[in-house]
């Protein structure tokens, strides 16, 4: 119930030089129907399982039937310390929502024009005379990731501090694909997006975000961190985890504790800590693009395909991924998988964190798509409408789908 009084909050903040007011969709207070809960709990069971999570923070908000936001299971395997919805934890990509945002609104004030070219920004970057920080933004670069060639320096050495371009380049190196016109998957888009907008506007990244993103909003748990060494946050914290490799699957009952990181090994692509209140919150304003002070085009309006293979409901572009007519994000950082998704229109809205990221966003993304699809079911609370609202997949689907990518845990060996 608390969840549900605290997304449905009038925010009243102020953008540079004007008053800026958000009223989110009105919600329903009090739970959802038992029956969706106990679909909704088994589905988070099987997504802590099958991905080696020790637990996972969920927030599901219907606006016409109720709310379900839930600590399940503990900080540790074996640990008898419970998760608590209060915890922080890292967002992964949520962030690249923010950095775009913060783009935006610059845009609107006239620091930097959307089309203005990379290299005018950024030194070193030659060769992308051609891309614009808006294409950094809708993932049209066509530049390569970062994440595979440093993987494994986030996880060894988490206490090193990136440079951000020194991090992207090793995704500037890799081979590019068409740009404009093709969409991929590119962490370096945005820490190099990130680095732009710090230099056009003469403000640190956690100052952009905080000014244009978390202030205006008010969310007062959400924040890019210093770059020194530390957990998410100074409150409670959920700790993150990843497992090690053995011989024929993981060690699960040794994970790895990596919640203290570096932020800087995300910055602007990836660096973000929250809340499950706030992400909840932040992912419903992000989707009714309800920073946008002025009127402009959709910043939504015109995604392209994921992929050459992937369903034709699932399409990018603003630093979101569209799912049916949800928006917003998924991914994952050491430690965490997360996954928030709204829907503009109605204001239904699920959050999803895991700590664990040994297996990457997937089994986040999927759990976020199960959840909708249990809730978006939910019968109208008395007084309420329905409203005319599905999503092109079932809960059935996903569920089976995490069931089927259960990462295989293997024992310790005997001494």
């Amino acid at each position: 119930m608390a969840g549900a009084v605290v997304l449905g909050l009038a925010l009243v903040g102020c953008s540079p030089g004007e008053s800026f007011t958000y009223t989110p969709p009105a919600q329903v207070e009090g739970a959802l129907p038992d029956d969706r809960v106990a679909a909704m709990q088994a589905a988070v069971d099987n997504a802590v399982a099958a991905s080696g999570a020790s637990g996972a923070i969920v927030g599901v908000w219907v606006p016409w039937s109720g709310t379900w936001v839930t600590a399940s299971g503990t900080q540790e395997r074996g640990s008898d310390v419970p998760l608590d919805t209060e915890m922080s934890f890292r967002i992964a990509d949520v962030t690249r929502l923010m950095t775009c945002d913060v783009l935006y609104a610059l845009a609107d004030e006239g620091t930097v024009e959307l089309d203005a070219k990379v290299p005018k920004y950024v030194s070193g970057v030659a060769d992308m005379q051609d891309i614009t920080l808006l294409d950094l933004c809708n993932g049209t670069s066509g530049a390569g990731s970062s994440e595979a060639t440093v993987k494994n320096a986030w996880l060894n050495t988490p206490e090193r501090v990136w440079a951000p371009l020194e991090l992207a380049g090793y995704g500037l190196g890799r081979d590019r694909v068409a740009a404009q016109t093709t969409f991929r998957d590119s962490d370096s888009g945005y820490l190099l997006l990130g680095l732009a907008l710090e230099r056009a506007s003469g403000m640190s990244a956690a100052e952009l975000i905080a000014e244009y993103v978390t202030e205006p909003l008010g969310l007062p748990n959400t924040s890019l961190p210093r770059p020194a060494l530390a957990p998410p946050s100074d409150g409670p914290v959920m700790n993150g985890h990843f497992l090690n490799v053995a011989e024929g699957g993981y060690s699960c009952e040794a994970p790895v504790d990596i919640t203290e990181l570096s932020s800087s090994s995300g910055f602007t692509d990836s660096g973000v800590v929250s809340t499950i209140t706030d992400l909840g919150r932040y992912a419903q304003a992000e989707a009714a693009q309800a920073l946008r002070t002025e009127e402009k085009p959709d910043r939504f309006a015109a995604p392209l395909p994921v992929a050459a293979d992937a369903p034709s409901w699932l399409q990018a572009t603003g630093g979101a991924y569209l799912v049916g007519s949800m928006v917003g994000q998924h991914g994952w950082t050491p430690g965490y998988a997360t996954s928030a998704y709204s829907d503009p229109t109605t204001g239904f809205t699920v959050a999803v964190a895991l700590n664990d990221s040994t297996a990457g966003a997937l089994f986040a993304q999927y759990l976020s798509w199960e959840l909708a699809a249990i809730a978006s079911k939910a019968p109208a609370a008395s007084g309420q409408t329905a409203p005319e609202f599905g999503l092109p997949f079932t809960a059935e689907q996903y569920h089976q789908a995490i069931t089927d990518a259960a990462l295989v845990c293997v024992p310790p060996p005997v001494e």
